[in-house]
């Protein structure tokens, strides 16, 4: 049995109180695990990040009193970076980051701790969601209007994360001009951003699509859905779990709706290789190097229990629409790893792509 505490840690927030015996057996026993997460509290990949810390302390062996810790920045990367050069390497500070897959495979230069030398012990693919405002110029009532959208003013976090890059892209592809305010510290303060008409266009996981954008801008008329990124594995286009019962097409199918002709070129397979590495690792659970392989088997076998415990089900289909499904196996770190990769000339291209952000007109 878990019991839910609301005492504040110096670390962070005590989400889940063991409430088993002192005679509990396993590498977690009298311990504490801390969960790391890699945005500001209150963004997406918090609000889920919590709900899997609320859960998974009942499938791990030895009852361990569950933390979560925030640590925002660079897109994701502070608390990656601080995870493998500075956080403990014995099993108590777990990773449970969004976005990290794209930065390293893109990234031309080394990090000081290889990301492929940390232990993956599971993954979650994703999508985005992408909405603006509805007063955006001529007036935007439906996805196809993006077509002829005016006064573009894009979101962002970072210059080099993919959801950045996807969202300039997806209006380049279009021919739609736009500035770019990027920077935020967040979903959270981006969403604010565009309440507010700061920025009008911006994209979100599903789970705050569903839970904060759907129901507070969508129905009340303040902001439109436009599109989906759908997965793709190199041959296939697919249709994410997330966003089953939305009434949304994907990027390639609204792109040809506009234009008449499928999306090509340069932009085109840039976009097919960010959709293809970040959203099918959206969010991964991760020890650094080094972690003892008892704390790994015991963390990767929570997260497998977490496949069939129904408590967790109802409350994701209950805050998200869906339930975050993550994959775990003995072939975890060595799939991961190989995923991890992205041709010289294509992080050359990012490079230049990143670098002409900052020409952009804010």
């Amino acid at each position: 049995m878990v019991r839910t505490s609301l005492a504040v840690a110096a670390s962070g927030l005590v989400v889940g109180l063991s409430a088993g015996p002192a005679t509990a057996q396993g590498y977690y026993a009298g311990k504490r695990l801390t969960i790391l997460i890699n945005y500001a509290n209150g963004g997406p990949a918090d609000i889920e990040g919590r709900v899997v810390a609320r859960h998974i302390g009942k499938h791990i062996e030895g009852n361990p009193n569950i933390v979560v810790q925030n640590m925002d920045g660079a897109g994701g990367r502070v608390a990656t970076n601080y995870l493998g050069e500075v956080a403990p390497k014995d099993g108590t500070m777990l990773g449970l980051f969004t976005g990290v897959a794209w930065p390293y495979a893109s990234d031309t230069k080394p990090w000081k701790v290889d990301f492929k030398a940390y232990e993956f012990v599971a993954y979650q693919p994703g999508t985005t969601v992408y909405f603006m405002r509805a007063d955006t110029k001529p007036g935007i009532k439906s996805p196809l209007d993006l077509g002829k959208a005016e006064d573009l003013v894009s979101g962002g976090l970072s210059a080099e994360s993919s959801k950045d890059l996807l969202l300039r892209m997806s209006l380049e592809m279009l021919g739609r001009k736009y500035k770019y305010v990027t920077g935020y510290r967040g979903s959270n303060a981006a969403r604010h951003a565009l309440q507010t008409g700061e920025i009008n266009y911006y994209s979100e996981s599903p789970p705050s699509y569903r839970a904060l954008v759907e129901p507070s801008l969508v129905k009340h008329g303040v902001a439109v859905g436009l599109f989906y990124d759908s997965g793709w594995d190199g041959k296939t286009f697919s249709k994410p779990l997330q966003v089953e019962g939305l009434d949304l097409l994907a990027y390639h199918e609204l792109y040809e709706k506009i234009t008449g002709k499928p999306p090509s070129g340069q932009l085109w397979e840039t976009y097919k290789t960010i959709v293809a590495l970040s959203h099918a690792m959206q969010r991964i659970a991760v020890f650094p190097p080094g972690a003892p392989k008892a704390a790994y088997d015991t963390i990767a076998k929570a997260f497998k229990a977490l496949e069939t415990d129904p408590e967790f089900a109802e409350e994701g289909r209950k805050t998200f629409g869906f339930v975050p499904a993550f994959r775990t196996g003995p072939d975890t770190n060595e799939k991961i790893r190989g995923a991890l990769t992205v041709s010289p000339q294509m992080k050359e291209f990012i490079a230049k792509y990143v670098e002409a952000a900052r020409s952009l007109p804010k």
